[in-house]
């Protein structure tokens, strides 16, 4: 049984939900998800991959480093503590994974922008080549954040043209757009099957 850790300080997390039991469905792995607003939920939960859903960054930042929650500072810790845990970070999430603000190295080795597409009025659909799946993707990008640069250490893993929207460093996947919001669960399936292999089931 894997234990996903979904953190909720805000954003698509429902979706996220359904995404996730579509893909263990598909792979055959049994999940738990547990939902984390808290540092106490992440170590109650002791999961063996988390997802960081989209949103708006700066509220995240601030319910998730609050003394009520102090949940981001926990989650920093869980995820450098060992660099083959899969994380899966999505357009604030991956702002967060690229940008921690809390003193320490980025989680991906990459530079981003938040909110570098637009407003809302200019999000879109594109189809991306995922080679982190080996296949294209339908990508929908909201208000999305964009890889300005990356180092060494980031594997890409997603192109919509030439942009980069998708960057990995060790089982920390960082994307732009939305995979939550299509109908392929290949990127949720990529976390399962990678914290499987690790040995989590």
């Amino acid at each position: 049984m894997l234990r996903i850790g979904l953190v909720m300080l805000q954003g698509a997390r429902h979706v996220h939900i359904a995404a996730l039991r579509r893909a263990a469905d598909e792979s055959g792995i049994e999940v738990e998800i547990h939902e984390l607003r808290k540092a106490s939920d992440l170590a109650a939960a002791d999961p063996h991959a988390i997802v960081m859903p989209g949103g708006e960054s700066t509220t995240m930042r601030l319910t998730g480093n609050d003394a009520a929650s102090r949940l981001l500072p926990a989650l920093f810790k869980w995820i450098r503590s060992d660099d083959s845990r899969p994380v899966l970070g999505t357009c604030a999430g991956a702002i967060i994974l690229a940008d921690p603000q809390d003193g320490g190295a980025p989680l991906v080795d990459a530079d981003i922008d938040r909110n570098a597409y637009g407003s809302q009025a200019d999000s879109f659909q594109a189809t991306l080549e995922a080679s982190l799946l080996g296949r294209d993707f339908p990508g929908v990008f909201i208000r999305a954040p964009r890889f300005a640069a990356h180092g060494d250490a980031a594997e890409v893993s997603a192109r919509n043209g030439d942009e980069i929207v998708g960057v990995r460093t060790g089982n920390r996947l960082a994307l732009t757009f939305h995979p939550e919001l299509s109908a392929d669960i290949g990127f949720h399936r990529w976390l399962l099957e990678t914290a499987a292999a690790r040995g989590g089931v």
